[in-house]
């Protein structure tokens, strides 16, 4: 059974809003309950899920509690296990995004139990404690549905892959001697208790400003902390999360981290989740070494699957605690910027992708250059439908259009002594020939709800930070599929604002080496890191070049979540589909919510 078909319980909560003197009055399901259950959590309304709903379970409600309070929905059932199967059943069907059920009484007359349930994909995903998944299919509708343990994925080790080692001193002398002390331990110790050994030592005291790091199989792990140089980091740079767009895609793209680290895993599955059963033809497609049904490069795969890709990449950084002060994508890069930074749910996200690659098959085969020039040697060339794409480094424009127009202009520039690449792409975009694309994506996307970004969130179509306007604007995102994109520019605004470690989360590394060649970090105040190998390899140079980010990230002078980490080198789940039980044992029976 796939998680992505399962409900999770991530808080419960007995609240009591009444006074607390005696004699205590009976709690009534009322528009005042309500807003005591939707702020329950500690958060006020207008940052909870835009989808959003309160279900609640109570025996005799208020006559005039409605069915919507400050904005949310609001349904109201005869029992709390009434409503928690209720919101099971919505968020499954995608109704809902985040479910707050009330279970008016439920313990005591005078208090009222709040759950916090979400899809259990996207609970994993999103690092929440998971308390256990909803299982509805025994009991009667008022019964409450049971609660059963979530074994995502088991414990797997192997000291011949991967794993990071990290240490850290007061000073100098301090980190030298932790680093003497962890030195003997590593030759003599058994391969098989490598992948046990802590991710950080010393373990139990704060990190110290110098530090180190290894990313090492059990043979090599001695040498390679010996050589390993010490880094002091005075001053953390903020960490700037950039995502890439059509044209960094390749098959098997980050294929080595699925089925073996859970955030990820979990992120890929929610995100194709909601591609409904495309998903599943998408996943088939990446996960298959052989020939797939439709190629990587066309865009009914690349965009939806880089998507799902970026966005996981994301999930994972977060995951670990780290907490970036900006975010940037690359064309449909910046749609997963937008999701993370809070503007639209992943289902909408996933929606508007979707939109996106539908209208683009409609329009005839185009493609995309990439030309070692600037845009003003370019303005000559530009004509009919053929358009500036992309300006993403002093010396580095794209082009766009129609197949035979684009093949015309790319003959010339060669002839003419200029370097162009095909970029894989097999549509047009960020040229006029889309224009038929973007009017129809915007009648979808108006129906849309959109947020002002929580995060710092920087555009390449404006060239700078986003405007909230812009955020809630369904042209805006609608043009993106014709308009330039500007990274060049927003990049230079963001390393205008503060020196940052740069890290990009999605494959090729194409906008690291774009990142490259900006003079703040060409001089060394800014730097630049990919996750992803800038080719495809194994599975194993997927694990290792993610953990040498991870590396990057510690001895820049981050706290990391190790427990986090270290998932990357200690669980596995070798079925195709995460399973509730990850056993593959029938589930033993268990007490319902309320024991």
């Amino acid at each position: 059974m796939s998680l992505t078909s399962y409900s999770a319980v991530v808080r419960r909560l007995v609240i009591s809003p009444g006074s607390t003197q005696p004699p205590r009055a009976r709690i009534v399901a009322s528009a005042a309950g309500v807003s005591a259950v939707l702020r329950a959590f500690g958060k006020p309304p207008e940052e909870l899920p835009v989808r959003t709903i309160v279900y609640v379970g109570a025996i005799d409600p208020d006559p005039g509690l409605g069915s919507e309070h400050e904005g949310f929905t609001v349904r109201t059932v005869s029992t709390p296990g009434r409503a928690l199967r209720l919101a099971d059943r919505e968020l499954r069907d995608g109704i809902a995004d985040f479910a707050m059920v009330a279970g008016f009484g439920e313990l005591d007359p005078h208090t009222i139990t709040v759950y916090a349930v979400k899809r259990a994909a996207e609970a994993i995903a999103e690092a929440d404690r998971v308390l256990g998944v909803l299982d509805a299919s025994g009991g009667t509708d008022d019964e409450m549905p049971a609660l059963r343990p979530l074994h995502h994925g088991r414990r797997a080790t192997d000291p011949e892959q991967h794993r990071l080692l990290l240490w850290s001193g007061q000073d100098a002398a301090d980190e030298s001697r932790v680093r003497s002390e962890l030195l003997p331990l590593l030759s003599g110790l058994h391969s098989e208790a490598y992948p046990a050994l802590p991710t950080a030592v010393p373990c139990g005291t704060t990190p110290g400003p110098v530090r180190g790091a290894a990313v090492s199989v059990s043979a090599l792990a001695a040498a390679t902390v010996h050589k390993a140089k010490p880094v002091t980091a005075a001053r953390p740079r903020p960490v700037a999360l950039l995502f890439p767009g059509q044209g960094s895609q390749h098959a098997g793209m980050a294929a080595g981290l699925y089925l073996r680290e859970p955030v990820f895993t979990a992120a890929v599955d929610a995100a194709l989740s909601h591609m409904g059963e495309e998903g599943h033809r998408i996943r088939e497609d990446w996960l298959n070494s052989g020939s797939p049904r439709i190629d990587i490069d066309d865009v009914r795969r690349a965009q939806p699957l880089l998507f799902a890709v970026d966005y996981a990449l994301g999930r994972l950084i977060l995951s670990w605690g780290v907490r970036p002060a900006a975010l940037l994508g690359h064309s449909a890069g910046e749609l997963v910027a937008a999701t993370l930074a809070g503007v639209m749910a992943l289902p909408d996200a996933v929606a508007m992708m979707m939109a996106r690659v539908r209208e683009a098959v409609r329009i005839p085969e185009g493609g995309m250059l990439a030309v070692a020039a600037s845009e003003e040697q370019l303005h000559p060339y530009v004509e009919g439908d053929v358009a500036i794409a992309a300006v993403n480094a002093a010396q580095q424009v794209m082009l766009a259009g129609s197949a035979a127009p684009l093949a015309d202009v790319a003959a010339d520039l060669r002839s003419d002594g200029f370097t162009v690449v095909n970029v894989p792409a097999t549509s047009p975009f960020h040229s006029p020939a889309m224009a038929p694309a973007s009017d129809a994506v915007e009648a979808v996307y108006r129906g849309i709800p959109l947020r002002e970004p929580r995060l710092p969130l920087y555009s390449g179509y404006t060239g700078g930070l986003m405007h909230p306007e812009d955020a809630v604007s369904p042209r805006f995102w609608a043009r993106q599929i014709t308009d330039t994109v500007y990274f060049k520019a927003a990049l230079e605004e963001l390393l205008a604002v503060d020196d940052m470690l740069l890290i990009e989360a999605g494959p090729r590394q194409t906008l690291t080496a774009f990142a490259r060649r900006h003079r703040a970090v060409r001089l060394g105040a800014s730097a630049a890191a990919a996750l992803l190998p800038a080719r495809r390899g194994t599975p194993e140079a997927d694990r290792q070049s993610v953990l040498a980010t991870a590396a990057r990230i510690w001895t820049e002078g981050h706290d990391l979540d190790l427990d986090a980490l270290s998932r990357l080198w200690t669980w596995s789940d070798e079925e195709p589909v995460a399973t509730v039980t990850g056993t593959g044992a029938p589930w033993e029976p268990a007490a319902a919510l309320r024991s």
